[in-house]
């Protein structure tokens, strides 16, 4: 058993990522964004679970901005634009699923 805020450090001025399980199904991915830190505007071909570990990030689904705070959670739907941008320090756990 690990403690999820503890498996993955942040790192200055940078977005850092570990990938913890990859399966058929899907993988689960930790990130950890320094503040200022995001993902570009992109798209993925299945849906995914963003769940806030820790801090706090804006992500923007289709154009739409959702403020996501630590114990939070959001879908992003497969084949829809999407961003992430740390307001604070923030890290995250991204569960993709497969067809």
């Amino acid at each position: 058993m690990e403690n999820i805020k503890e498996m993955i450090a942040y790192q200055t001025g940078s977005v850092v990522s570990k990938e913890v399980l990859r399966k058929k199904a899907g993988t689960i991915t930790l990130f950890a964004f320094d503040k200022g830190q995001g993902l570009s505007e992109h798209t993925a071909p299945f849906d995914a679970v963003v769940y806030a570990v820790e801090g706090e990030a804006t992500i923007t689904i289709n154009g739409k901005s959702h403020e996501l705070k630590e114990g939070e959670m959001i879908i992003m739907p497969a084949n829809k634009a999407h961003a992430v941008n740390a307001v604070t320090k923030f890290k995250m756990m991204l569960t993709m699923m497969r067809d």
